[in-house]
């Protein structure tokens, strides 16, 4: 019996600190980095975060680098007609003070072109993210599924 609520234990801390997966920098907080698995043979991945600025002054995501790639570019995506297309974002993006930038499926995200190895579920790698005003942070990005509808445009939360 001890062995079994023992498991449950270390199960539920487990399953909180995927949850509590998270990452600051002075006062913005980068919340669960999240890669989908590669389908098939496709060289490109794409990742997914929430950037919340909590201070008092905007900053501004300028770019991510990472070797899981050969490129990491922030990508929007935008309907030409009735084609969905995507475009890199020059310049970064503003993150206004109290608001929350959803780095999301079918929205911005991050495009990594030219995978290094295929993304497996269950994987981790290392990205960084660079700040105009925070300067420069590494992040872990978790692969994995994501079920469920997922968001569209880009949208930034105000707290």
């Amino acid at each position: 019996m001890k062995k079994i609520f023992f498991l449950a234990v270390v199960l539920i801390m487990g399953t909180a600190q995927l949850r509590a997966h998270e990452f600051n920098l002075g006062d913005l907080m980068i919340d669960h980095p999240w890669a989908r698995p590669s389908l098939g043979a496709s060289p490109n991945g794409v990742a997914y975060m929430v950037i919340t600025n909590g201070g008092v002054l905007a900053d501004r995501l300028l770019s991510i680098s990472g070797d899981v790639a050969k490129y990491v570019e922030l990508h929007a995506t935008f309907m030409d007609g009735d084609i969905m297309r995507m475009r890199p974002v020059p310049g970064g993006i503003e993150i206004h003070p109290g608001h929350s930038l959803e780095i999301v499926p079918g929205g911005l995200h991050v495009m990594l072109m030219g995978l290094t190895s295929p993304l497996k579920e269950g994987g981790k790698f290392p990205l960084n993210l660079h700040f105009e005003r925070a300067g420069a942070v590494e992040v872990t990005v978790f692969v994995e599924s994501k079920p469920g509808k997922h968001e569209s445009p880009v949208r930034e939360r105000h707290h």
